[in-house]
């Protein structure tokens, strides 16, 4: 198992991060996304799975939410 954390930007409510989860639950080896949302800001979302994901794979399933990781090293907005 494997735990990784990714800061995604832009979050502001529950319904923002059902969306999140739905996307990457959909990724192969996935079993749980909790997500420590900062409305409006940048919120840690924690992914466990089977396997080591890509930064590419999860800011694709993120985008496709409809929302964006932060950039690598970038400060929180909020």
């Amino acid at each position: 198992m494997s735990t990784q954390t990714f800061q995604v930007n832009g979050m502001t409510c529950g319904h923002c991060t059902a969306a999140v989860t739905d996307e990457l639950t959909t990724l192969e080896g996935v079993t749980d996304v909790t997500i420590d949302l900062v409305k409006g800001g940048t919120s840690d979302v924690h992914v466990v799975s089977d396997r080591a994901l890509s930064r590419e794979e999860v800011a694709a399933a993120v985008d496709e939410a409809g929302y964006e990781l932060a950039r690598p090293g970038s400060l929180p907005l909020a």
